[in-house]
């Protein structure tokens, strides 16, 4: 079967986990890039890598790569690519874009002279210069990059964060894709304790609970490829089997979330019922200070209110606060945090172990570590 050079994209700071998540599924000989992972991969790797990414956005085929100064070189580059390998007669080919540090700035420009250099080169298969794009959706995207066009199409259609179980949001939710990278960078693992104090609607404790349990994170959505004529609908159903196959929900979940708004515990429940783990995670409405994770050795991942005005600026310094005085009575926990806030290790009460730069939407934050001690190993039998 043929191999296809495949983007899976990344957040800004998530490229290492992106490649981390690529390795573990097998795949090898990886080049990571500001933004994106480029790797080789067949039609079923299309189908598994769609199921299974949870901490990328989306998954590309790249078609070219090429110098284009001009609108002319654009468009010749464009047209010499296999547009109708992957294209059928109806297929709908919207055409989106994105121009940096380019000669070619202008975006709709490029979206239109992508589109005419592919509908030429259709033409010259199907013998029609009228394309009623009617069927399945094939998303072109150009990208200008100093001065180097890369165009690519989407195989995944609404972005990999949409898991398919959360039907109502809290305010400024974490996304899906988000909460499970700190899930993964924290290294938590499903035979120790879980607690979010922060929950909101519960996205971090439903995304460790999916990774507790292997549960492939798009098993319970539909993407774009799925409609393609060229991926035959026998391979979207062999790799759905094996992530049937692996999955373990026979491993007990010690999982729970707290907040102090009703209405996101609701909200909570909600989504993790939709998730299939309504009865594996507990949510309770409580104010930080009065939480009491049970267990040893276990993990506090959160993202706490950050605060944009004067009242909720001081509220947020006082939950910080706060989580710092729980942690002085978990001392075999460790605590996670996602927040842009410089001062989060003066109200924390101690500096991080470790940090790292990530961004939540736009908003740059930085990732605090705080490690406790490892379980015990058990003796070996």
């Amino acid at each position: 079967m043929s191999k296809y050079q495949l983007i899976a994209t990344a957040p800004m700071g998530l490229e290492a986990v992106v490649a981390r998540e690529l390795r573990d599924l097998g795949y090898e000989d990886l080049m990571v890039e500001n933004g994106r992972v480029n790797f080789r991969g067949d039609l079923i790797d299309i189908c598994r890598c769609n199921l299974w990414l949870r901490t990328s956005d989306r998954v590309l085929i790249k078609m070219g790569e090429f110098k284009a100064t001009t609108f002319d070189e654009l468009f010749e580059g464009a047209k010499a690519l296999n547009w109708p390998d992957w294209i059928p007669e109806d297929g709908e080919f919207p055409v989106e874009g994105r121009s940096h540090k380019s000669q070619l700035s202008s975006v709709p420009a490029c979206q239109s002279i992508v589109k005419k250099a592919v509908v030429d080169k259709m033409s010259m298969t199907y013998g029609t210069e009228w394309f009623d794009e009617t069927g399945p959706r094939y998303v072109i995207e150009v990208i200008m990059l100093n001065d180097i066009a890369l165009l690519t199409l989407d195989t995944t259609g609404p972005g990999l964060h949409k898991r398919g179980y959360r039907k109502i949001a809290t305010e400024a939710p974490l996304k899906e894709t988000m909460a499970a990278a700190l899930v993964l960078l924290s290294r938590w693992t499903p035979n120790r304790p879980f607690y979010d104090p922060f929950c909101g609607s519960g996205t971090i404790p439903i995304e460790a609970a999916m990774i507790g349990w292997n549960i492939a994170p798009g098993l319970r959505r539909s993407f774009n490829s799925s409609d393609w004529p060229i991926i035959p609908a026998d391979l979207w159903e062999e790799a759905r089997e094996e992530a049937y196959d692996l999955l373990r929900d026979d491993i007990p979940l010690e999982i729970a979330g707290s907040d102090i708004d009703r209405e996101a515990i609701d909200i909570a429940y909600a989504s993790a019922k939709a998730a299939g783990l309504g009865q594996e995670i507990q949510f309770h409405t409580l104010p930080v200070a009065k939480i009491d994770p049970q267990g040893d050795y276990g993990c506090i991942i959160t993202n706490p209110p950050y605060g944009e005005r004067l009242g909720e600026i001081d509220e947020a310094e006082k939950v910080m606060r706060d989580l710092g005085f729980v942690s002085k009575k978990l001392p075999t926990w460790s605590f996670f945090s996602i927040c842009p806030n410089k001062q989060f290790e003066h109200y924390f009460g101690r500096p991080a172990n470790k940090r790292r730069k990530l961004f939540n939407g736009r908003i740059e934050c930085q990732f605090y570590q705080y490690l406790g001690p490892l379980p015990p190993r058990k003796p070996l039998a």
